[in-house]
């Protein structure tokens, strides 16, 4: 089993609605906008997956919708085409909301923030509060790319994962070197994606 399939399983995707694959494919492009940034510098987003009706009924465009009328067979995230226009579209300002198939239904959104930054960790910003709410107030998936590189899964309300993307991406060009895993902090209830080196003989 994967790492990404071991965190996400352990996601109630009933409330969003939403489907394993689209959460794992959003999650992987989340992922690589952590690693790779864009036209050289790091950058932060928000995706939301699943429960689209209320994100929609939560959340304003910023900017006209750059996605709006365009037909939703050429909106899907797999397609690499729609990554590489998300990953142009995230340097700006607001978030992505993409439904439980995997159809990316808008960008450039503001999220609402309904909860005290008391009610998140110490060190996380506006971007992670904004997350935290809209997915306790909905049930939808947030998933945020801090400009730290590093990915936050956020489910109910509560930071469910922390992926670090320089170790995650580590296996796809150097699979003989390290693999990635998983591990729980128990004090803080979170999954955290790291670095497994294999040895020789070491179980």
């Amino acid at each position: 089993m994967s790492a990404l399939k071991a965190i996400l399983d352990e996601l109630d995707l009933g409330r969003p609605n939403a489907q394993p694959a689209a959460l794992a494919a959003v999650t992987d492009l989340a992922i690589e906008i952590a690693r790779e940034g864009r036209e050289g510098r790091k950058i932060g987003t928000i995706f939301t997956v699943g429960a689209e009706a209320e994100v929609m009924r939560r959340s304003r465009c910023l900017i006209l919708d750059p996605l709006a009328g365009h037909p939703a067979a050429r909106r899907q995230i797999e397609d690499p085409d729609v990554r590489e226009t998300v990953k142009e579209l995230a340097q700006l300002d607001g978030g992505f909301v993409v439904d439980g198939t995997g159809t990316v239904l808008s960008a450039c959104r503001y999220f609402e923030s309904t909860l005290s930054h008391s009610q998140q960790p110490l060190g996380l910003g506006t971007r992670h509060l904004a997350a935290a709410s809209i997915s306790a107030a909905t049930g939808a998936i947030a998933i945020v790319v801090s400009e730290s590189s590093i990915v936050r899964i956020y489910s109910d309300g509560t930071l469910s994962n922390e992926i670090l993307p320089e170790l995650w991406l580590l296996h796809r060009y150097m699979p003989h070197i390290a693999q990635p895993s998983l591990t729980r902090d128990h004090a803080h209830n979170i999954g955290i994606v790291t670095e497994r080196t294999e040895h020789p003989g070491v179980p």
